[in-house]
């Protein structure tokens, strides 16, 4: 294990303690896993898998939920202290949803960090893909999904290309390298550069 990880079942097991960033994500993903399946993409792979940089936000893909399930969702958050930048009524936060614009939520009298959470449908094919093929990772008893390694790898290569998206996908080629595999960059690089 003195790689910091396994692999056990398919699911990706890091060998280290929560972080109050784990912590807060953990929080939120108990909420949202009752009302919705999501998938945890950018930064917060790479800081979960130990790359050490700040962020102020977790990026979180949401299929598109109608209003009644959204506003459900946003009432649990709410009883459970998370507030949204977006506004206090759940029927108006859902315009943004509704236009696939993205909405923030943080812990209540806190900015950060915060979910980014970014509603999806299938017209977003890229994001949609990695929304149906996600890989487990689990920290301790907190399990969620990340998109897979090297689609996560090429992404922030061939899509998004700053240098801290280049470095975190060095971060993760070189922590991930022993189960990296080359033909699922060869099958994910034609979904990317659709």
């Amino acid at each position: 294990m003195e790689k910091g990880y396994k692999l056990e079942n398919e699911i990706i097991i890091l060998n280290r303690n929560l972080t109050e960033l784990d912590l807060f994500v953990k929080d939120f993903l108990d909420i949202m896993k009752k009302h919705s399946n999501y998938l945890i993409v950018s930064g917060y792979v790479s800081i979960s898998t130990g790359r050490v940089r700040g962020t102020e936000d977790v990026d979180l893909l949401v299929p598109m939920m109608d209003k009644e399930k959204f506003k459900e969702l946003f009432l649990d958050l709410e009883k459970n202290d998370f507030w949204c930048y977006q506004g206090e009524d759940a029927e108006k936060v859902y315009s943004y949803v509704g236009s696939k614009t993205s909405i923030r939520f943080a812990k209540k009298n806190t900015m950060f960090p915060n979910m980014e959470f970014v509603p999806i449908d299938e017209n977003d094919k890229i994001k949609y893909y990695e929304l149906q093929h996600p890989q487990k990772i689990k920290i301790k008893d907190f399990e969620f999904k990340i998109s897979p390694i090297e689609f996560e790898i090429l992404y922030k290569e061939l899509k998004l290309g700053s240098k801290k998206d280049m470095e975190d996908a060095k971060h993760l080629r070189t922590f991930f390298k022993e189960i990296l595999k080359e033909e699922n960059f060869i099958r994910f690089k034609k979904i990317i550069q659709i």
